[in-house]
């Protein structure tokens, strides 16, 4: 007899072999279920299987991501997504429908159960057979999307360079050197353009025939229950977007005066926004070829901000829960992807030796101690937030780091840092408004082809762009920058959630500064809750308000002013 998983899964359970999977889900199927305790019993076997097959699939793509051009791992991935999901699917919308038609989920009053089943109602009203092989079509024009990007390369000072790379040339004080890298990358991107918009015409197409099918109106519809968005609309969306034109954009323009003063050019270029305005050397915190040095660092600040969460950055191992350098052949971008059944969290990035390395390094550690903290949930089901609480957890960690920037420079430079910390956040909120709008127009217009998109997209970013930055040397660059953003063809309508939980990070910052103990304690207890309450009681156990108006906004940004002009 097989050595278990549980008392349900067997250990040696090979999740690429459909032959297996299927008895198990028939097993669970054909399960009698007479009262509330059977089903709690029912639904935690299932997620121990979920979380075997979760795991594999999660491994799948964690290595295709890490070697897009090897052509072994390629054929494992395709071969889940192409056999296996597909057949399982099906599956596990029966699952859904036995929950739901069994009786008994009414008495299942704990919340967590209670999420649980309206979460899985909301999916099933969506469910049509006919949508698995859109899904998985759209599944392989990602990869496809990744495998593009992953070739990226480019030839700059006799050597070969991921584009990830060729960015930290943009920090470089000599402003030709700016120029000739930001003019290698941008027509690197160009030389995909034609193929990125055939990828994203498949995309839509799909995405649009996968929402009508299933009874909605358009794609954004679709992705709003599916994404269980029961707390906030489209339409709020917008007028947060409204806020930001509002209360940001002056600000924004304000630093980008400021900038072109500092720098001392007549017209300032799109090269001219990572560099120092003082002419001050690039952040440097460790050698691109040493992504250990960054992962020590910041084990540090996370050890000046509590010792108890640098003991849980310490169960973090190479290899075992992250990758970290850049190289070719790897997809851009960066993620925290949760390993189900191992319960071990797993960091991708694509470290290049710049400063927005560390900031990715403290982001995707915030993800990855949110997870831990919520590890103890056995049912997996409810162990995951909403994103809009997840991104809250990631920027906290941001934010709360960065009066620990000594750990990597002088005082000088540390400073400097959260400077520029400060500042992109400040200058983060249109380009978020950007994207979600572009979005937002994307799935809901029929004249979708590339000449009025390119025209919306154009009109978008104009909006929530200021006149001093001069994009009149390459212009079709602008007209295609939405193409670099991975959000848009990977994830759908995940952008906006950055904007909300950023306003719900620095609360849970503003509250650090006044009581440390009591924020981390109130944030971490609503890492613990993971899923199992809604959205907005996630945020009020953090301590902080769910709420993106702009009376929410302004004061907040407010803040963030007053501690980038105290920095100087």
């Amino acid at each position: 007899m097989s050595q278990m998983v549980s008392e349900f899964v067997p250990a040696d359970l090979d999740c690429s072999d459909f032959a297996q999977l299927e008895p198990l889900y028939q097993q669970l199927l054909d399960r009698p279920l007479a009262s509330a305790d059977d089903v709690k019993q029912w639904l935690q076997d299932y997620a121990d299987f979920a979380s075997v097959v979760s795991e594999y699939g999660s491994r799948r793509s964690i290595d295709m991501s890490c070697h897009t051009d090897d052509e072994a791992i390629e054929k494992r991935y395709m071969q889940f997504v192409e056999e296996i999901q597909p057949k399982i699917k099906p599956l596990g919308f029966a699952m859904v429908r036995k929950l739901l038609d069994c009786g008994f989920a009414d008495q299942l009053t704990d919340s967590k159960y209670v999420q649980l089943v309206k979460e899985w109602q909301a999916d099933a009203e969506l469910y049509r057979d006919e949508n698995i092989p859109l899904q998985t079509d759209v599944t392989k024009l990602t990869a496809e999307y990744g495998k593009l990007t992953g070739k990226q390369l480019v030839e700059f000072q006799g050597k070969q360079l991921t584009l990830q790379q060729l960015a930290r040339f943009l920090e470089e004080t000599d402003r030709a050197v700016r120029e000739e890298a930001w003019k290698l990358s941008t027509n690197r991107r160009l030389e995909d353009r034609a193929a990125m918009d055939d990828i994203f015409d498949k995309l839509l197409g799909k995405r649009n025939e996968i929402a009508k099918n299933s009874g909605k109106a358009n794609y954004r519809d679709y992705v709003w229950q599916s994404n269980c968005r029961f707390d906030y609309t489209p339409e709020d969306c917008l007028t947060f977007g409204d806020a930001i034109e509002k209360v940001c954009m002056p600000i924004v323009k304000e630093l980008d005066e400021k900038r072109k003063a500092e720098l001392g050019v007549d017209v300032l270029k799109p090269w001219d926004g990572a560099v120092d305005p003082q002419g001050r050397q690039p952040l440097r915190p460790f050698d691109a070829d040493k992504p250990m040095d960054m992962v020590k660092g910041v084990r540090e600040i996370f050890n000046r901000v509590s010792p108890a969460l640098a003991e849980l950055y310490d169960e973090l191992k190479p290899g075992k829960n992250y990758d970290l350098e850049s190289r070719p052949g790897k997809r851009p971008g960066g993620f925290q992807s949760s390993l189900e059944h191992c319960k071990e969290p797993f960091i991708f990035m694509n470290a290049a030796g710049t400063h927005r390395d560390v900031e990715t390094m403290l982001h995707e550690a915030g993800h990855a101690f949110h997870y831990m903290d919520s590890r103890h949930e056995p049912l997996m089901f409810v162990r995951h937030a909403p994103i809009e609480f997840c991104e809250v957890a990631s920027m906290s960690m941001e934010l709360i780091g960065c009066d620990h920037f000594s750990a990597f420079y002088d005082t000088e430079n540390a400073r400097r840092a959260k400077a520029a910390q400060l500042e992109g956040i400040l200058r983060f909120f249109p380009w978020m408004a950007t994207i979600d709008g572009f979005q937002q127009w994307l799935y809901t217009h029929d004249d979708n082809l590339t000449e009025p998109r390119t025209k919306a997209w154009t009109e978008i970013f104009n909006r929530f762009s200021t006149d001093v930055a001069d994009w009149s040397d390459i212009p079709e660059i602008r007209l295609a920058r939405w193409q670099a953003q991975l959000h848009l063809f990977h994830y759908p309508f995940y952008y906006v959630e950055y904007g909300i939980a950023q306003l719900g990070a620095l609360q849970v910052w503003q509250n650090f500064k006044e009581d440390a103990d009591g924020a981390l304690k109130n944030l971490r207890k609503a890492f613990a809750l993971g899923g199992s309450v809604p959205l907005p009681e996630l945020f009020e156990t953090a301590g902080i308000r769910f709420d993106f108006s702009a009376d929410t906004l302004g004061p907040l940004l407010e803040m963030v002013k007053t501690e980038l002009d105290a920095l100087g």
